[in-house]
C-alpha cells in the first residue's frame, strides 16, 4: 500500500476532525470539516485508505494547499 498526503484546497478554520489515526475510510469519507466564508467544506479521502495520521485538530486555520493529514491505501 502507498503512504499519501491529503491537503487543503481552500484557506479556511477546521471545524470538525471526522477521521482518526487508525480509522479505515470509503472514497470521499470526509476526514475534516473546514470552515470558509460561513460554508462547511468536507476534505474527503482520495481513495478508500486507512488514516495514518491527522495532522490538525478543530479550531487550526489552515490555507490553501496545506497537508492535513496522511494515509495509506
Amino acid at each position: 500500500m502507498a503512504r499519501s498526503t491529503v491537503r487543503t484546497e481552500i484557506t479556511g478554520k477546521v471545524w470538525k476532525v471526522t477521521a482518526s489515526a487508525g480509522q479505515s475510510l470509503a472514497e470521499d469519507d470526509p476526514i475534516v470539516i473546514l470552515e470558509s466564508m460561513k460554508m462547511e467544506i468536507p476534505v474527503p479521502a482520495p481513495v478508500a485508505c486507512k488514516v495514518i495520521e491527522v495532522l490538525v485538530a478543530e479550531g487550526d486555520a489552515v490555507t490553501e494547499g496545506d497537508v492535513i493529514a496522511h494515509i495509506e491505501g
